[in-house]
């Protein structure tokens, strides 16, 4: 495949001249058990050197899941939703952690999945909520942190860095796959494009550029045309001025 990168690295040598730096991560989504596709996921977090938070579903996650992540220190686990369960009527965009819900349903199942992360993966598990469909209602951020989070993790450009105290918003920021659509990968230079625009926000001021910047992935549901996309991206994005950020309670954004 080629990708014409150009736009990407002439934007990051206005970084450099200008003695930016970029925080960068990655997050994949829907885990439940291990398969072929996240043995792919394993290879090309080692192969470029770029760990991945995995975000996996409590309900659905089953036992082996835990012992092929624990092999491995490219894989951060953190809590996505409880079951990826729809909640929402029929005429809202899809929520498992959405205002249609109570406070009470939503608390309970935020605390059953954290308790079950925490079985499986003990310490590794990084405290971070990701709601299904990356939407959660804001009333539930403090919910959130009685439940024992410290971050939240949806999409597109964090609005504040700390919604409510005890808890740091960290986003993803593109996604390469053309959802509405094929299911495929976007087209690259509308992908290079949406990045360089991101990134020219940060440099001018406009957007946080303390928050990392994110890529997000589905392992299970990637054609080969999306892999080799992200091998080159993150490939792109370490050679740029930036540092990769990994969660844990000591490293908030």
């Amino acid at each position: 495949m080629n990708i014409d990168w150009s736009p990407l690295r002439s934007e990051f040598t206005k970084w450099r001249e200008n003695n930016l730096e970029l925080s960068f991560w990655w997050r994949d989504d829907d885990a439940i058990e291990p398969t072929p596709a996240l043995d792919q996921l394993i290879a090309l977090a080692i192969e470029t050197g770029v760990p991945v938070h995995l975000a996996v579903i409590p309900r659905d996650a089953i036992s082996t899941l835990a012992s092929v992540i624990t092999t491995t220190d490219m894989l951060i686990p953190v809590v996505h939703g409880w079951s990826h369960q729809n909640h929402a009527p029929a005429d809202v965009k899809k929520a498992e952690f959405g205002a249609s819900r109570s406070a009470s349903e939503c608390a309970d199942d935020m605390r059953h999945a954290h308790a079950r992360l925490q079985d499986m993966f003990g310490d590794g598990l990084a405290a971070m909520f990701v709601p299904p469909w990356n939407r959660i209602d804001p009333a539930l951020m403090v919910t959130l942190v009685e439940q024992g989070y410290d971050a939240v993790s949806t999409f597109l450009p964090r609005r504040e860095a700390t919604p409510v105290p005890g808890l740091t918003q960290i986003n993803t920021h593109i996604d390469p796959i053309f959802w509405r659509g094929t299911r495929g990968l976007v087209d690259p230079e509308l992908l290079v494009a949406k990045v360089v625009a991101f990134l020219k926000d940060r440099r001018r001021g406009i957007t946080d550029n303390t928050e990392p910047f994110g890529y997000l992935t589905h392992h299970l549901v990637h054609d080969a045309d999306i892999w080799e996309f992200s091998r080159q991206f993150l490939n792109e994005m370490c050679d740029g001025p930036t540092r990769l950020y990994r969660h844990d309670r000591k490293d908030t954004a």
